[in-house]
């Protein structure tokens, strides 16, 4: 799925974030933990460069447990970041990131020194509802729908933190074709701009291979469909997803099963390993490698007629 999404709003915020950033002491990126590495803005290590860094994996309780440890520790042994899962569901894992900032940039003998900390993030990734949490009283605008924070915005904590909250951003364009999918799949891009069938059979064709057997309880299946269609056809006809002659509606069923997966009624999922990610890294350079080639190749073809 190629995503080229990149409102006004967000390259105003982008100018904007790399004007406070000298002042800024420590970044926090907000990441889904379903999906770690899809979630992440690569525009963040370009505008913030080394600047310190907590990820903070939200939704860690709609996450596969065990896959949030992994990626925890591959972002601790392999970048050397530390990481914090977190869920609304407990909200002391969250007031703790203020004392895990206090950690990161001690301020030694200047103790009276505000602690100037921006937090960044995908729409639809938690922000906001972080940012309440740490704040103790509802400041950030909150919702299901992606890009609800608009600009940049200063709430300043009791614990001695100045919080600098930008809206959220995607970068322009999304170059892993899976990460677009797995974005669409937990609600990151509106649902306006996607194809719901489309984005369904990706997300059946991961789940049939990796968690089927949440598919057959969710849906009361006796055996595991061979295939995405399949599947689809089936548990529409169980939900009465159907349409004129008895036919499955198939934009239906995608629908609601997405629906199902972004609440967590499917059970606890996360839709790419640390792994994957490794992999997917280098067939996109490839990609990117071979898409250069054939343009060099059209270009010296174009020299030759003339």
């Amino acid at each position: 799925m190629a995503i080229q999404w990149f409102p006004g709003h967000m390259h105003k915020s982008r100018k904007a974030i790399k004007e406070i950033l000298p002042i800024i002491d420590l970044i926090i990126e907000v990441l889904d933990a379903r999906i770690p590495y899809s979630s992440e803005n690569p525009m963040i290590d370009e505008i913030c460069g080394e600047k310190k860094r907590i990820k903070v994996l939200t939704k860690s309780d709609l996450a596969d447990p065990e896959l949030t440890s992994c990626w925890i520790n591959y972002y601790k042994n392999k970048h050397q970041i530390t990481t914090q899962a977190v869920t609304t569901e407990k909200p002391d894992q969250i007031r703790q990131l203020s004392q895990l900032c206090h950690k990161l940039v001690p301020q030694n003998n200047n103790q009276h020194k505000t602690l100037n900390v921006m937090i960044m993030g995908i729409p639809n990734v938690g922000k906001s509802t972080l940012i309440n949490t740490l704040a103790g009283k509802s400041i950030a605008k909150t919702g299901n729908e992606p890009a609800i924070t608009k600009g940049l915005q200063k709430i300043k904590l009791d614990d001695g933190i100045m919080l600098f909250d930008t809206p959220g951003m995607l970068w322009p364009k999304v170059e892993n074709e899976k990460s677009g999918y797995r974005l669409a799949t937990t609600g990151a891009i509106k649902d306006t701009a996607i194809s719901h069938d489309d984005v369904a059979f990706f997300a059946v064709d991961y789940l049939l291979k990796t968690y089927p057997e949440r598919l057959a309880e969710r849906f009361s299946l006796a055996e595991i469909p061979a295939t995405e269609i399949e599947f689809l056809e089936i548990a529409g006809t169980k939900r009465g997803c159907l349409g004129r002659g008895g036919r499955v509606d198939i934009e239906r069923i995608s629908t609601l099963l997405l629906n199902e997966l972004r609440s967590g009624q499917l059970g606890q999922i996360t839709l790419e390993t640390p792994e994957m990610m490794e992999q997917e890294l280098i067939d996109v350079e490839k990609q990117k490698a071979e898409k250069a080639k054939k343009e060099e190749e059209r270009k010296q073809q174009r020299k030759n007629k003339k």
